[in-house]
């Protein structure tokens, strides 16, 4: 079966083991990772989910049903970190994890993170103003059905609003009211993230990080740990490229972001297949495919990758299945790459990689 690592070799974390596969759903055996979320001093999953498809506008269509089921594997798995966002189906993801929470005897145990300035109303720039600040993070409590939002993202603001300070001090007044429990920016390159890492009482940097963008290992990571940030890794599969899946003549539904936004038409081109492009992504991923170790799925892999990196708080992977979330949690049990893999990935992405990639990095 395809579904579960060897319980003592993933607990010992042994570079070298060799991987025994049984279903973890029909032994109902929970082994996620936790790491600390320094800012809200507690533990959470290190594989959490990213609800971005739960909108229903960017990944195709996705049922209510087939929604609340795929939240519901991925916490059978051991998933307590659930990332949404206001513009994510115009609220319809937060409707959607909130609901979840309420079918859940133990709602208090997950860590909800939401993001908010990307929605139509009012707009940018009015986004940004304090008033509309504040609504949105009332708009967002009551979408989710809590007393107060673990953590609020800025959502890829105009650089701009990352550094006059209206914003941030908005901010800083609606924790101290106990409205939003912590605060965070998710960015698009690592200029913003390491502007935002000067922001007084800033908790979290969420960022684009996998095989193919390796920039942050540049300019961030270290940072982040001397200041106790949190750091969110998203897209760690590249719009699914890091699946091995795809290839140049693959095609999406005509409401996935991987059909209408491969060049950047809509937002950051970043955002879509790492900003390489289908057909270069597609043939850069059979390559890396060789160098990854052949224990589980090659996106299991590409997540482990992440996860070495002890900076790295949770990564958030999507999932538009209920198997595909349980696939995606397992690779919080895989042990960690070996150096000599690290080391071939490295040399790939800059070699290989790097120099195709467009947009804001």
């Amino acid at each position: 079966m395809d579904l579960m690592v060897e319980l003592l070799a993933a607990k010992r974390r042994i570079p070298s083991a060799k991987f025994t596969w049984i279903n973890r759903i029909e032994f109902g055996v929970t082994l996620m990772q936790n790491r600390q979320f320094h800012c809200l001093n507690r533990m959470v999953s290190e594989v959490g989910i990213g609800t971005w498809q739960l909108g229903g506008t960017e990944w195709g269509e996705m049922s209510k049903q087939l929604a609340l089921e795929t939240l519901a594997a991925a916490a059978e798995q051991g998933v307590s970190l659930i990332d949404t966002a206001d513009i994510y189906g115009l609220g319809r993801s937060e409707l959607l994890v909130g609901e979840f929470l309420k079918t859940r005897s133990d709602a208090s145990q997950f860590t909800v993170i939401t993001k908010f300035g990307r929605g139509p109303e009012p707009g940018w720039p009015e986004n940004f103003t304090s008033s509309t600040v504040r609504k949105h993070a009332e708009d967002s409590l009551t979408r989710l059905g809590v007393e107060s939002l673990d953590l609020t993202q800025t959502h890829c603001l105009p650089s701009e609003y990352l550094v006059d300070g209206v914003v941030w001090e908005t901010l800083r007044q609606i924790k101290k009211e106990g409205k939003i429990k912590a605060f965070g920016a998710s960015v698009e390159s690592m200029e913003e993230a390491n502007d935002c890492l000067e922001v007084e009482g800033l908790d979290s940097i969420q960022i684009i990080f996998n095989v193919f963008r390796q920039k942050p290992l540049e300019s961030l990571f270290q940072k982040a740990l001397e200041k106790k940030v949190s750091l969110i890794v998203r897209l760690p599969l590249a719009s699914g490229l890091l699946s091995g899946k795809f290839n140049a003549e693959t095609r999406f539904d005509e409401k996935d972001h991987r059909s209408f936004n491969e060049n950047g038409e809509c937002f950051n081109v970043g955002e879509t297949f790492a900003g390489l492009g289908l057909a270069k992504g597609a043939e850069l991923a059979q390559q890396v495919r060789q160098l990854l170790p052949l224990e589980g799925t090659m996106a299991q892999a590409a997540i482990r990758w992440c996860l070495d990196f002890p900076a790295v708080t949770t990564v958030i992977p999507g999932a538009t299945r209920p198997e595909q979330a349980c696939q995606n949690a397992l690779s919080s049990q895989l042990a960690p790459l070996s150096q000599h893999v690290h080391d071939q990935l490295r040399a790939f992405y800059l070699e290989k990689v790097n120099p195709f990639i467009r947009g804001k990095y």
